[in-house]
């Protein structure tokens, strides 16, 4: 897999805890993928993105790694991205 809808993405990296969310999420403007603000949660995101989401006080910056074909627990959803906030990379 190269690439994945943005919505499905946030929601297999656990970002948000429903899809719809994630949608909506999208939808209001709170997601920029390399700096460009995306409003598509159907918009494809590849390895090497890097996505700064805006959640309810906090922003993170995430570089997608990696995609998966079903949502996994919280250790396989980390293998998804490098925070590239808190340096852990």
């Amino acid at each position: 897999m190269e690439r994945q809808r943005l919505d499905k993405w946030l929601w297999h990296a656990r970002v948000v805890k429903a899809r719809t969310s994630a949608a909506a999420l999208v939808e209001a403007g709170h997601v920029r993928i390399n700096g460009v603000r995306e409003k598509a949660p159907g918009h494809s995101v590849k390895v090497g993105d890097v996505l700064t989401i805006g959640l309810d006080r906090t922003v993170r910056v995430l570089k997608v790694i990696g995609f998966s074909e079903r949502r996994g627990d919280a250790a396989a959803a980390r293998v998804l991205y490098d925070d590239l906030q808190n340096g852990k990379q």
